[in-house]
Parts: structure tokens; C-alpha cells; sequence
């Protein structure tokens, strides 16, 4: 696992994305039938002094859950945009480290290309872990895009300063897109395809879902 010393200002945590970003890979296709799957996200208390991690194992195919690892921890990190993924990741990686097995393939609530500086969490976690990693977002954080058709599987290109970030992709018919980006080791059009494979009846993959449910638990625990 690649690590770096986590930074104390704004000015040292740019330099670290700066440096890490040259090493995001999104020109293979990634994993095209991954057996396992985690979803990993963070709920935060109230107050926003404690949070707590969440990564769910589950089956590819089936969408079973398989195991689950959780972590309470602080804030790493400021509140500054652009900068979000620092505040999250240690206790994401310590509930990483605890699951019983590798997952072939990590889906994050957040973003990966479609970042400012083209280095979300999803790329963040994949040049440390090394794994491939996608984000889907709920919600657009960069860039435009037309609104895509209103059948499953309608997409529309993200596209920020000229270049295409991520995708807009309808997982269900009739209800709002997701925001669908490369985050490491992993193509846009294999992480769209997966994507769909994890929303079979829900506008947010599985994988999202059980990690959302798991840390929400772990943080009133």
C-alpha cells in the first residue's frame, strides 16, 4: 500500500494530489467480472466531530453481503473543497484493513475524475491501495452535462473544461442520474457497465447502499 504523511495545510494537501495524480491509471478496462465487490462510505455525527467508515464485501453476481469491516474516528482533515477525501480517509483505510478478504473491485460514494483537480476519493484510494476503484455520485460536483434519456441505461458524457470526467447515467427509469466517474485501474465504460450490474432495482448501486446502512449502524452503536 502506498502511503504519504498527511498533510497540515491546504497548500501540502494540493502537493500530495499533484504528485499522486500522475500515477492514476484509467486506460485499462479494469476487472470485466469481478467475483467480489466492497462499497465504502462515511456517515458523520452530528456535530461533525466524529465520523464513522464503512466497507461491505459483497458478491458480485449476487449482491450478497459477505463480510463488513467498520471504524469511528475524527476528521483528518479541514473542510475545504477540493480537499474532502482527507478528512475520510484514514478511518477508511483502518476499516479497509480489517476486512477478511480483498475485494476484486471498490465502488465509492463520491468521485474520482470528476474531481477540480482530477483526483477525487475514488483516485485517492486506488493509488493508495493500489485496487481499482470507481465513484458514483449522488450529486454533480464539477462539469456539465445534457440531461440523458429517461430509460435505464441512458448516459450523457460529464464534461469539465473540454475534457470528459465522468458520465450522467440513468439507473432506473424515470428517477434522477447518478454521476459516474474513473477513479484508478478502471475505464469509464467498464465502471458504467459495472454500475449498472450493482442497481438492478435502486437509483444507487448495492454496493453503496450496504455501506451506507453499515457505517450509519456502526456510528449510533
Amino acid at each position: 500500500m502506498t502511503e504519504h504523511p498527511w498533510p497540515a495545510t491546504a497548500e501540502q494537501a494540493r502537493a500530495i494530489q499533484l504528485r499522486l495524480r500522475a500515477q492514476v491509471d484509467i486506460t485499462g478496462p479494469g476487472p470485466q467480472a469481478p467475483a467480489t465487490v466492497a462499497g465504502l462510505d462515511v456517515a458523520y455525527a452530528k456535530d461533525d466531530r466524529t465520523l464513522a467508515a464503512a466497507v461491505v464485501l459483497l458478491d458480485f453476481a449476487t449482491h450478497e453481503v459477505l463480510a463488513e469491516s467498520t471504524a469511528t474516528g475524527v476528521p483528518a482533515f479541514d473542510y475545504i473543497p477540493g480537499l474532502f477525501a482527507f478528512r475520510e480517509l484514514p478511518t477508511l483505510l483502518t476499516a479497509l484493513s480489517s476486512l477478511p478478504a480483498t475485494p476484486d473491485l471498490l465502488v465509492v460514494d463520491g468521485h474520482g475524475l470528476a474531481h477540480p483537480h482530477r483526483f477525487g476519493l475514488a483516485c485517492h484510494l486506488g493509488v493508495l491501495t493500489g485496487l481499482p476503484v470507481f465513484g458514483v455520485g449522488k450529486t454533480r460536483l464539477i462539469g456539465t452535462a445534457p440531461e440523458p434519456g429517461p430509460d435505464r441505461g441512458d448516459a450523457t458524457d460529464l464534461v469539465d473544461d473540454g475534457e470528459v470526467v465522468g458520465r450522467v447515467l440513468r439507473t432506473q427509469r424515470g428517477v434522477k442520474p447518478v454521476y459516474v466517474s474513473a477513479g484508478h485501474l478502471i475505464d469509464l465504460d467498464t465502471a458504467c457497465a459495472h454500475t449498472l450490474a450493482l442497481t438492478p432495482r435502486y437509483r444507487l448501486p448495492e454496493t453503496t447502499r450496504a455501506a451506507d446502512q453499515a457505517c450509519r449502524r456502526a456510528l449510533s452503536a
